[in-house]
């Protein structure tokens, strides 16, 4: 599974993909795949209410992906929001994007369980 964000014609990056760039309206033709990239923690909190089925207390973080590397990018870097794998990150830190099978617990009190089925990504400290 990928983690794609999405790249308009004028070269904004933006995480997730939008049909039209959020920057400037332009569509979204291109993407970068974020999984194979390293990150670094912007901010974080624990989130000690929370949904059924999500672990608690959940930890957090906004992380920002370097992207100079990329020619055709105007933005320098890409910010996401996820979850991290662990209680212990503090800003500043080093991530990876780590796929799980199962983000929520799909039979934890929610009425339609199957809706609740799917996997995505953590933020691993590296």
């Amino acid at each position: 599974m990928t983690l794609d964000a999405g790249i308009c014609s004028n070269g904004h990056v933006s995480y997730p993909t939008h049909p039209l760039c959020p920057e400037c309206g332009e569509p979204q033709e291109e993407t970068v795949d974020l999984s194979d990239r390293t990150a670094e923690v912007v901010t974080w909190t624990h989130s000690t209410a929370t949904p059924p089925g999500v672990r608690e207390p959940n930890t957090l973080a906004i992380v920002e992906f370097d992207i100079t590397d990329l020619d055709e990018a105007s933005d320098e870097f890409v910010r996401a929001l996820g979850q991290v794998t662990t209680d212990e990150v503090e800003t500043g830190d080093t991530v990876e994007p780590v796929y799980v099978e199962e983000l929520r617990d799909p039979e934890a009190g929610i009425k339609v369980p199957e809706s609740q089925d799917w996997g995505g990504y953590r933020w691993d400290p590296v």
